[in-house]
Protein backbone atom coordinates (compact mmCIF):
# COMPACT_ATOMS: atom_id res chain seq x y z
CA UNK A 1 0.00 0.00 0.00
CA UNK A 2 1.65 3.04 -1.00
CA UNK A 3 1.88 6.22 1.75
CA UNK A 4 -0.69 8.88 1.75
CA UNK A 5 2.26 11.18 2.41
CA UNK A 6 4.85 10.42 0.22
CA UNK A 7 6.82 13.55 0.93
CA UNK A 8 7.23 12.69 4.58
CA UNK A 9 10.05 10.26 4.60
CA UNK A 10 12.67 9.10 7.94
CA UNK A 11 14.85 6.28 8.52
CA UNK A 12 17.33 4.41 11.09
CA UNK A 13 20.59 3.83 10.12
CA UNK A 14 22.36 1.84 12.67
CA UNK A 15 26.04 0.75 12.40
CA UNK A 16 26.38 -2.93 12.64
CA UNK A 17 29.37 -2.51 15.48
CA UNK A 18 27.33 -3.92 18.05
CA UNK A 19 24.36 -6.08 19.21
CA UNK A 20 20.89 -3.74 19.00
CA UNK A 21 21.04 -0.87 21.69
CA UNK A 22 18.23 -0.40 23.66
CA UNK A 23 18.52 3.72 21.83
CA UNK A 24 18.83 2.36 18.46
CA UNK A 25 15.31 0.49 19.49
CA UNK A 26 14.09 3.59 21.03
CA UNK A 27 15.20 6.04 17.77
CA UNK A 28 13.63 3.41 15.40
CA UNK A 29 10.40 2.49 16.95
CA UNK A 30 10.01 6.46 17.38
CA UNK A 31 10.89 7.07 13.52
CA UNK A 32 8.31 3.91 12.80
CA UNK A 33 5.39 5.64 14.73
CA UNK A 34 6.06 9.15 13.43
CA UNK A 35 5.93 7.45 9.68
CA UNK A 36 2.92 5.73 10.62
CA UNK A 37 1.37 8.26 12.14
CA UNK A 38 1.90 10.93 9.29
CA UNK A 39 0.95 8.11 6.47
CA UNK A 40 5.21 8.32 5.29
CA UNK A 41 7.79 6.39 4.54
CA UNK A 42 10.07 4.39 7.23
CA UNK A 43 13.46 3.63 5.63
CA UNK A 44 16.35 1.14 6.81
CA UNK A 45 19.99 1.49 6.02
CA UNK A 46 23.19 -0.23 7.25
CA UNK A 47 25.82 2.32 8.00
CA UNK A 48 28.88 -0.04 7.48
CA UNK A 49 31.54 2.42 6.59
CA UNK A 50 33.81 0.91 9.75
CA UNK A 51 35.05 -2.31 8.30
CA UNK A 52 37.26 -3.16 11.29
CA UNK A 53 34.06 -3.34 14.01
CA UNK A 54 30.97 -4.55 11.83
CA UNK A 55 30.42 -8.05 11.07
CA UNK A 56 27.15 -9.93 9.91
CA UNK A 57 26.08 -11.06 13.31
CA UNK A 58 25.89 -7.57 14.42
CA UNK A 59 23.96 -6.81 11.23
CA UNK A 60 21.45 -10.15 12.05
CA UNK A 61 20.93 -9.40 15.43
CA UNK A 62 20.37 -5.14 14.75
CA UNK A 63 17.55 -6.64 11.75
CA UNK A 64 15.93 -9.34 13.85
CA UNK A 65 15.48 -7.46 16.78
CA UNK A 66 13.70 -4.56 15.15
CA UNK A 67 11.48 -7.01 13.44
CA UNK A 68 10.82 -9.49 16.58
CA UNK A 69 9.80 -6.13 18.06
CA UNK A 70 7.37 -4.97 15.25
CA UNK A 71 9.71 -2.15 13.57
CA UNK A 72 9.40 -3.03 9.67
CA UNK A 73 10.62 -1.01 6.86
CA UNK A 74 8.92 0.33 3.81
CA UNK A 75 12.27 0.41 2.58
CA UNK A 76 16.04 -1.38 3.47
CA UNK A 77 17.35 -4.57 3.12
CA UNK A 78 15.45 -7.42 3.50
CA UNK A 79 15.14 -9.06 7.10
CA UNK A 80 16.40 -12.22 5.78
CA UNK A 81 19.60 -11.38 4.16
CA UNK A 82 18.29 -11.97 0.43
CA UNK A 83 18.54 -8.41 -1.37
CA UNK A 84 17.10 -4.97 -0.69
CA UNK A 85 13.65 -3.64 -0.91
CA UNK A 86 12.85 -0.20 -2.54
CA UNK A 87 13.68 2.06 -5.02
CA UNK A 88 17.35 3.59 -3.23
CA UNK A 89 19.00 0.59 -3.14
CA UNK A 90 21.61 -0.50 -2.04
CA UNK A 91 21.01 0.39 1.25
CA UNK A 92 24.25 -0.43 2.64
CA UNK A 93 27.03 2.31 2.72
CA UNK A 94 30.00 0.30 1.75
CA UNK A 95 27.83 -0.86 -1.27
CA UNK A 96 27.49 3.09 -1.90
CA UNK A 97 31.44 3.89 -2.54
CA UNK A 98 30.74 5.38 -6.19
CA UNK A 99 28.08 7.84 -4.78
CA UNK A 100 30.48 9.45 -2.09
CA UNK A 101 33.23 9.39 -4.55
CA UNK A 102 31.14 12.18 -6.83
CA UNK A 103 30.01 13.62 -4.25
CA UNK A 104 33.94 14.53 -2.59
CA UNK A 105 34.99 15.52 -6.23
CA UNK A 106 31.74 18.02 -6.58
CA UNK A 107 33.33 19.66 -2.93
CA UNK A 108 36.76 19.50 -4.49
CA UNK A 109 35.72 21.40 -7.82
CA UNK A 110 34.09 23.91 -5.95
CA UNK A 111 36.81 24.20 -3.10
CA UNK A 112 34.75 23.45 -0.64
CA UNK A 113 36.97 20.72 0.85
CA UNK A 114 40.64 19.92 0.24
CA UNK A 115 43.17 17.17 0.67
CA UNK A 116 45.11 17.33 4.10
CA UNK A 117 48.31 15.79 4.08
CA UNK A 118 48.58 16.20 8.11
CA UNK A 119 50.95 13.05 10.01
CA UNK A 120 49.17 12.02 13.03
CA UNK A 121 52.60 13.66 14.87
CA UNK A 122 51.69 16.67 13.65
CA UNK A 123 47.90 16.75 14.54
CA UNK A 124 48.90 15.19 18.16
CA UNK A 125 51.41 18.37 18.34
CA UNK A 126 48.77 20.42 17.27
CA UNK A 127 46.21 18.86 20.10
CA UNK A 128 49.12 19.12 22.76
CA UNK A 129 49.75 23.24 22.49
CA UNK A 130 45.72 24.09 22.49
CA UNK A 131 45.90 22.03 25.87
CA UNK A 132 48.73 23.30 27.58
CA UNK A 133 46.88 27.19 26.09
CA UNK A 134 44.24 25.59 27.59
CA UNK A 135 41.99 26.10 24.01
CA UNK A 136 39.55 23.67 22.75
CA UNK A 137 40.70 21.20 20.09
CA UNK A 138 40.78 22.55 16.55
CA UNK A 139 42.17 21.84 13.31
CA UNK A 140 44.92 24.60 12.85
CA UNK A 141 44.44 24.72 8.98
CA UNK A 142 48.17 24.06 7.61
CA UNK A 143 46.76 22.29 4.66
CA UNK A 144 43.86 24.48 4.30
CA UNK A 145 45.61 26.94 1.26
CA UNK A 146 48.54 24.55 0.00
CA UNK A 147 49.41 25.74 -3.78
CA UNK A 148 48.61 23.17 -6.49
CA UNK A 149 53.15 22.78 -6.28
CA UNK A 150 52.74 22.70 -2.31
CA UNK A 151 50.10 19.41 -3.03
CA UNK A 152 52.10 18.07 -5.02
CA UNK A 153 55.62 17.77 -3.29
CA UNK A 154 53.60 16.32 -0.55
CA UNK A 155 51.98 13.81 -3.00
CA UNK A 156 55.46 12.82 -4.15
CA UNK A 157 56.84 12.50 -0.43
CA UNK A 158 54.55 9.78 -0.29
CA UNK A 159 51.81 10.94 1.94
CA UNK A 160 48.14 10.46 1.07
CA UNK A 161 45.77 13.05 1.40
CA UNK A 162 42.94 13.35 3.31
CA UNK A 163 39.64 15.42 2.77
CA UNK A 164 38.69 18.06 4.90
CA UNK A 165 35.38 20.18 4.46
CA UNK A 166 36.08 23.73 4.37
CA UNK A 167 34.04 25.26 7.32
CA UNK A 168 32.53 28.23 6.69
CA UNK A 169 32.23 31.25 9.44
CA UNK A 170 28.71 32.59 11.16
CA UNK A 171 26.06 30.68 12.47
CA UNK A 172 24.37 27.41 11.29
CA UNK A 173 20.31 26.94 13.39
CA UNK A 174 17.38 25.15 12.61
CA UNK A 175 14.13 24.29 14.64
CA UNK A 176 13.86 21.46 16.07
CA UNK A 177 11.13 19.03 16.03
CA UNK A 178 11.72 18.74 20.00
CA UNK A 179 14.23 21.57 21.00
CA UNK A 180 12.48 24.93 19.17
CA UNK A 181 15.19 26.76 17.72
CA UNK A 182 18.82 25.94 17.94
CA UNK A 183 21.68 28.34 16.75
CA UNK A 184 25.40 27.08 16.79
CA UNK A 185 28.47 29.35 15.69
CA UNK A 186 30.92 27.45 13.53
CA UNK A 187 33.60 29.05 15.71
CA UNK A 188 32.54 25.70 18.07
CA UNK A 189 33.04 23.24 15.56
CA UNK A 190 36.45 22.43 15.98
CA UNK A 191 37.49 23.94 12.44
CA UNK A 192 37.80 21.91 9.29
CA UNK A 193 36.82 18.33 9.59
CA UNK A 194 37.68 15.12 7.63
CA UNK A 195 35.53 13.65 5.57
CA UNK A 196 37.20 11.26 4.06
CA UNK A 197 40.46 9.23 5.34
CA UNK A 198 43.34 9.22 3.25
CA UNK A 199 42.96 5.56 2.49
CA UNK A 200 39.96 6.78 0.76
CA UNK A 201 36.75 5.69 3.25
CA UNK A 202 34.51 8.30 3.87
CA UNK A 203 33.60 9.34 7.57
CA UNK A 204 29.93 9.07 9.00
CA UNK A 205 29.09 13.00 8.30
CA UNK A 206 30.02 12.86 4.96
CA UNK A 207 28.38 9.44 4.21
CA UNK A 208 25.39 10.56 6.15
CA UNK A 209 24.61 13.29 4.30
CA UNK A 210 25.10 12.20 0.86
CA UNK A 211 22.66 9.00 1.71
CA UNK A 212 19.94 11.00 3.49
CA UNK A 213 19.50 13.25 0.48
CA UNK A 214 19.74 10.64 -2.27
CA UNK A 215 17.20 8.56 -0.11
CA UNK A 216 15.25 11.82 0.02
CA UNK A 217 14.82 11.62 3.65
CA UNK A 218 12.47 14.37 4.76
CA UNK A 219 12.84 14.15 8.61
CA UNK A 220 15.90 13.11 11.07
CA UNK A 221 14.95 12.08 13.85
CA UNK A 222 17.96 10.80 16.07
CA UNK A 223 19.13 10.92 19.73
CA UNK A 224 20.30 14.35 21.44
CA UNK A 225 23.55 13.26 21.05
CA UNK A 226 24.01 13.95 17.57
CA UNK A 227 22.73 17.84 17.92
CA UNK A 228 26.50 19.07 17.93
CA UNK A 229 26.76 17.03 14.50
CA UNK A 230 23.72 18.86 13.00
CA UNK A 231 25.70 21.98 11.78
CA UNK A 232 28.45 19.77 10.17
CA UNK A 233 25.42 18.32 8.38
CA UNK A 234 23.65 21.21 7.21
CA UNK A 235 26.89 22.85 6.32
CA UNK A 236 27.27 19.95 4.30
CA UNK A 237 23.92 19.91 2.84
CA UNK A 238 24.20 23.52 1.73
CA UNK A 239 28.08 22.90 -0.19
CA UNK A 240 26.80 19.98 -2.05
CA UNK A 241 23.44 22.22 -3.11
CA UNK A 242 20.74 20.31 -1.77
CA UNK A 243 17.67 20.74 0.46
CA UNK A 244 18.25 20.10 4.24
CA UNK A 245 16.01 18.09 5.75
CA UNK A 246 14.09 19.19 9.50
CA UNK A 247 15.82 17.46 12.00
CA UNK A 248 14.34 16.09 15.57
CA UNK A 249 16.77 14.80 18.47
CA UNK A 250 15.50 12.86 20.85
CA UNK A 251 15.86 12.82 24.92
CA UNK A 252 18.90 10.80 25.95
CA UNK A 253 17.85 7.58 28.05
CA UNK A 254 19.80 7.82 31.49
CA UNK A 255 20.82 5.71 33.97
CA UNK A 256 18.62 5.09 37.05
CA UNK A 257 20.93 7.54 38.76
CA UNK A 258 20.90 10.18 35.94
CA UNK A 259 23.91 9.54 34.38
CA UNK A 260 24.17 8.14 30.82
CA UNK A 261 22.90 5.15 30.02
CA UNK A 262 26.13 2.57 29.62
CA UNK A 263 26.70 -1.09 29.72
CA UNK A 264 28.71 -1.33 32.86
CA UNK A 265 25.46 0.02 35.05
CA UNK A 266 22.29 -1.02 32.69
CA UNK A 267 21.68 -3.78 30.03
CA UNK A 268 21.54 -2.38 26.77
CA UNK A 269 21.39 -5.27 24.54
CA UNK A 270 17.63 -6.12 23.29
CA UNK A 271 18.79 -9.45 22.72
CA UNK A 272 19.21 -9.56 26.43
CA UNK A 273 15.80 -8.58 27.33
CA UNK A 274 14.45 -11.28 24.89
CA UNK A 275 16.57 -13.86 27.03
CA UNK A 276 15.07 -12.76 30.24
CA UNK A 277 11.39 -13.02 28.66
CA UNK A 278 10.66 -9.76 28.03
CA UNK A 279 7.58 -9.93 25.66
CA UNK A 280 8.35 -7.51 22.70
CA UNK A 281 4.98 -6.03 23.32
CA UNK A 282 5.65 -4.87 26.55
CA UNK A 283 9.25 -3.66 25.50
CA UNK A 284 7.89 -1.91 22.59
CA UNK A 285 5.19 0.02 24.78
CA UNK A 286 7.94 1.04 27.90
CA UNK A 287 10.70 2.11 24.61
CA UNK A 288 7.62 4.31 23.50
CA UNK A 289 7.90 6.00 26.94
CA UNK A 290 11.18 6.80 27.62
CA UNK A 291 10.64 10.31 26.16
CA UNK A 292 7.58 10.60 25.19
CA UNK A 293 4.03 10.28 26.72
CA UNK A 294 0.28 10.08 25.42
CA UNK A 295 -0.97 12.58 28.03
CA UNK A 296 -3.85 10.31 28.96
CA UNK A 297 -2.33 8.49 31.84
CA UNK A 298 -2.72 5.21 30.19
CA UNK A 299 0.09 2.61 30.78
CA UNK A 300 -0.44 -0.07 28.34
CA UNK A 301 -0.76 0.52 25.07
CA UNK A 302 -0.70 -1.78 22.25
CA UNK A 303 1.27 -0.69 18.60
CA UNK A 304 -1.76 0.09 17.27
CA UNK A 305 -2.32 2.59 20.08
CA UNK A 306 0.50 4.08 19.42
CA UNK A 307 0.68 5.13 15.99
CA UNK A 308 -2.27 6.50 16.69
CA UNK A 309 -1.64 8.75 19.08
CA UNK A 310 1.79 9.19 18.71
CA UNK A 311 3.19 12.84 18.12
CA UNK A 312 6.69 13.75 17.60
CA UNK A 313 6.06 17.27 18.63
CA UNK A 314 5.04 16.30 22.26
CA UNK A 315 8.62 14.56 22.69
CA UNK A 316 10.08 15.46 26.05
CA UNK A 317 13.29 17.42 26.40
CA UNK A 318 14.92 16.04 29.34
CA UNK A 319 16.19 12.81 29.69
CA UNK A 320 14.48 9.67 30.17
CA UNK A 321 15.20 7.27 32.88
CA UNK A 322 15.16 3.81 32.49
CA UNK A 323 13.47 1.64 35.40
CA UNK A 324 14.01 -2.07 34.96
CA UNK A 325 11.21 -1.98 37.72
CA UNK A 326 8.92 -0.11 35.42
CA UNK A 327 9.45 -2.33 33.07
CA UNK A 328 8.71 -5.36 34.64
CA UNK A 329 5.48 -4.15 36.15
CA UNK A 330 4.33 -3.35 32.83
CA UNK A 331 5.90 -6.98 31.35
CA UNK A 332 3.66 -8.47 33.89
CA UNK A 333 0.51 -6.57 33.31
CA UNK A 334 1.18 -7.85 29.60
CA UNK A 335 1.56 -11.37 30.29
CA UNK A 336 -1.36 -11.36 31.93
CA UNK A 337 -3.62 -10.11 28.59
CA UNK A 338 -2.19 -13.22 26.80
CA UNK A 339 -4.41 -16.19 25.77
CA UNK A 340 -3.90 -19.53 27.79
CA UNK A 341 -2.43 -20.56 24.71
CA UNK A 342 -0.08 -17.78 23.62
CA UNK A 343 1.04 -17.48 27.12
CA UNK A 344 2.20 -21.30 27.02
CA UNK A 345 3.65 -21.36 23.43
CA UNK A 346 5.84 -18.25 25.21
CA UNK A 347 6.68 -19.97 27.92
CA UNK A 348 7.88 -23.06 26.59
CA UNK A 349 11.25 -22.31 24.66
CA UNK A 350 12.04 -21.35 28.32
CA UNK A 351 11.42 -24.21 30.24
CA UNK A 352 13.04 -26.45 27.41
CA UNK A 353 15.72 -24.55 27.53
CA UNK A 354 15.65 -24.95 31.51
CA UNK A 355 15.02 -29.01 30.59
CA UNK A 356 18.14 -29.25 28.07
CA UNK A 357 20.25 -27.35 30.49
CA UNK A 358 19.50 -29.71 33.56
CA UNK A 359 17.84 -26.42 35.96
CA UNK A 360 15.00 -29.07 35.37
CA UNK A 361 14.71 -33.03 34.93
CA UNK A 362 11.66 -32.72 32.82
CA UNK A 363 9.78 -30.39 30.22
CA UNK A 364 6.21 -30.21 31.32
CA UNK A 365 3.42 -31.08 29.13
CA UNK A 366 1.15 -27.86 28.02
CA UNK A 367 -1.64 -29.34 30.29
CA UNK A 368 0.50 -28.86 33.41
CA UNK A 369 1.45 -25.90 32.14
CA UNK A 370 -2.51 -25.27 31.61
CA UNK A 371 -3.65 -25.83 35.03
CA UNK A 372 -0.88 -23.72 36.44
CA UNK A 373 -1.88 -20.36 34.37
CA UNK A 374 -4.41 -19.13 37.20
CA UNK A 375 -1.62 -19.71 39.72
CA UNK A 376 1.33 -18.07 38.32
CA UNK A 377 -0.05 -15.46 35.70
CA UNK A 378 -0.27 -13.37 38.24
CA UNK A 379 3.09 -13.66 39.44
CA UNK A 380 5.44 -13.94 36.46
CA UNK A 381 7.25 -10.72 36.08
CA UNK A 382 9.30 -12.39 32.58
CA UNK A 383 8.32 -15.48 31.29
CA UNK A 384 12.13 -16.80 32.38
CA UNK A 385 11.03 -16.02 35.65
CA UNK A 386 8.71 -19.14 35.38
CA UNK A 387 11.41 -21.22 36.25
CA UNK A 388 12.61 -19.80 40.04
CA UNK A 389 8.41 -19.58 40.31
CA UNK A 390 7.40 -23.34 39.92
CA UNK A 391 10.54 -24.93 38.29
CA UNK A 392 10.56 -27.04 41.43
CA UNK A 393 7.73 -29.13 39.99
CA UNK A 394 9.49 -30.58 37.35
CA UNK A 395 12.90 -31.35 39.71
CA UNK A 396 13.36 -35.13 40.82
CA UNK A 397 14.88 -34.03 44.00
CA UNK A 398 14.62 -30.95 45.13
CA UNK A 399 18.17 -28.93 46.99
CA UNK A 400 17.46 -28.72 51.05
CA UNK A 401 18.86 -25.76 52.86
CA UNK A 402 18.10 -26.86 56.38
CA UNK A 403 18.91 -23.26 57.35
CA UNK A 404 16.00 -22.14 55.70
CA UNK A 405 13.83 -25.26 56.56
CA UNK A 406 13.60 -23.99 60.31
CA UNK A 407 11.40 -21.19 61.14
CA UNK A 408 12.86 -18.35 63.00
CA UNK A 409 10.59 -19.40 65.81
CA UNK A 410 11.13 -23.07 65.70
CA UNK A 411 14.56 -24.99 66.23
CA UNK A 412 15.38 -28.11 64.04
CA UNK A 413 13.56 -30.25 66.48
CA UNK A 414 10.25 -28.45 66.83
CA UNK A 415 10.32 -28.21 62.75
CA UNK A 416 11.04 -32.34 62.43
CA UNK A 417 8.20 -32.80 64.99
CA UNK A 418 6.25 -30.02 62.98
CA UNK A 419 6.27 -31.69 59.24
CA UNK A 420 5.52 -35.20 60.73
CA UNK A 421 2.95 -34.39 62.44
CA UNK A 422 1.51 -32.60 58.87
CA UNK A 423 2.69 -35.37 57.38
CA UNK A 424 0.99 -37.44 58.68
CA UNK A 425 -2.46 -34.86 58.57
CA UNK A 426 -1.94 -35.16 55.04
CA UNK A 427 -1.79 -38.95 54.70
CA UNK A 428 -5.00 -39.00 56.23
CA UNK A 429 -6.49 -37.53 53.74
CA UNK A 430 -8.44 -40.14 51.63
CA UNK A 431 -10.62 -37.79 49.40
CA UNK A 432 -11.17 -38.48 45.82
CA UNK A 433 -9.81 -35.37 45.34
CA UNK A 434 -6.50 -33.71 46.36
CA UNK A 435 -7.63 -29.89 46.33
CA UNK A 436 -6.58 -26.70 48.06
CA UNK A 437 -9.41 -26.25 49.95
CA UNK A 438 -9.56 -30.21 51.87
CA UNK A 439 -5.80 -29.58 52.38
CA UNK A 440 -6.00 -26.52 54.37
CA UNK A 441 -8.67 -26.91 56.72
CA UNK A 442 -6.90 -30.11 58.89
CA UNK A 443 -3.29 -28.39 58.86
CA UNK A 444 -5.26 -25.48 60.19
CA UNK A 445 -6.82 -27.15 63.47
CA UNK A 446 -3.34 -28.87 63.98
CA UNK A 447 -1.93 -25.53 64.17
CA UNK A 448 -4.70 -24.75 66.89
CA UNK A 449 -4.36 -27.86 68.64
CA UNK A 450 -0.35 -27.95 69.03
CA UNK A 451 -0.73 -23.69 70.02
CA UNK A 452 1.51 -23.07 66.74
CA UNK A 453 1.62 -20.35 64.81
CA UNK A 454 0.09 -21.50 61.51
CA UNK A 455 2.95 -19.33 59.32
CA UNK A 456 5.88 -21.09 60.86
CA UNK A 457 4.12 -24.57 59.84
CA UNK A 458 3.57 -22.93 56.53
CA UNK A 459 6.96 -22.04 55.70
CA UNK A 460 8.32 -25.53 56.90
CA UNK A 461 6.22 -27.29 54.57
CA UNK A 462 6.62 -24.48 52.16
CA UNK A 463 10.49 -25.02 52.40
CA UNK A 464 10.33 -28.60 52.71
CA UNK A 465 8.29 -29.49 49.64
CA UNK A 466 9.50 -26.77 46.96
CA UNK A 467 13.22 -25.56 48.24
CA UNK A 468 12.02 -21.86 48.36
CA UNK A 469 10.59 -19.29 51.28
CA UNK A 470 8.66 -17.73 48.08
CA UNK A 471 6.43 -19.71 46.14
CA UNK A 472 2.69 -19.61 44.66
CA UNK A 473 0.03 -20.31 47.41
CA UNK A 474 0.95 -23.13 49.62
CA UNK A 475 -1.84 -25.38 49.03
CA UNK A 476 -2.17 -24.24 45.23
CA UNK A 477 1.52 -25.35 45.26
CA UNK A 478 1.04 -28.97 47.17
CA UNK A 479 -2.32 -29.78 44.53
CA UNK A 480 0.45 -29.28 41.68
CA UNK A 481 2.86 -31.39 43.36
CA UNK A 482 0.10 -34.02 43.58
CA UNK A 483 -0.05 -36.46 46.89
CA UNK A 484 2.51 -38.49 46.48
CA UNK A 485 5.44 -36.07 45.79
CA UNK A 486 4.24 -33.92 48.61
CA UNK A 487 4.58 -37.00 51.26
CA UNK A 488 7.52 -37.87 49.75
CA UNK A 489 9.42 -34.57 50.04
CA UNK A 490 7.80 -33.81 53.72
CA UNK A 491 9.51 -37.30 54.76
CA UNK A 492 12.80 -36.08 52.92
CA UNK A 493 12.82 -32.80 54.89
CA UNK A 494 11.80 -34.85 57.85
CA UNK A 495 15.08 -37.45 57.45
CA UNK A 496 17.62 -34.22 56.81
CA UNK A 497 16.71 -32.43 60.02
CA UNK A 498 17.50 -35.83 61.60
CA UNK A 499 17.27 -37.12 64.97
CA UNK A 500 16.02 -34.11 67.13
CA UNK A 501 14.18 -34.21 69.84
CA UNK A 502 11.53 -31.12 70.87
CA UNK A 503 12.44 -28.48 73.41
CA UNK A 504 10.81 -29.79 76.63
CA UNK A 505 9.38 -33.51 75.27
Amino acid sequence: MPPSNPTLRVRIAPSPTGPLHIGTARTALFNFLHARHEGGTFLFRLEDTDVARSTEAYERDILEGLHWLGITWDEGPDVTGDGDIGPFAPYRQMQRLDDYAKAAAQLLAKERAYPCYCTPDELDADRKAQEAAKLPPRYVGRCAHLTADERAQREAEGRRGALRFRVREGVVAWDDLVRDRIEIDTVNLGGDFVIVRGDGTPLYHFTVVVDDAAMRISHVIRGEDHVSNTPKHILLFEALGLGVPRFGHLPLILNPDGSKMSKRKTQTAVADYRAQGFLEEALVNYFAFLGWSPGSGDDVLTMDDLIERFDITKVQKGGARFDRERLEWLNGQWIRRLHDDDLIDRLRPFLQAAADDGRLDRMPADDELRALLPVIRERLPTLASVIDLVGFLWIDRIPLDTGLLVPKRWDAATTRDGLAAARDTLAAHDGVTWEAEELEPPLRTLVEQRGWKAGDLFMAIRVATTGLTATPPLFDTLVALGRDRTLARIDAAIEALGDATPVGS
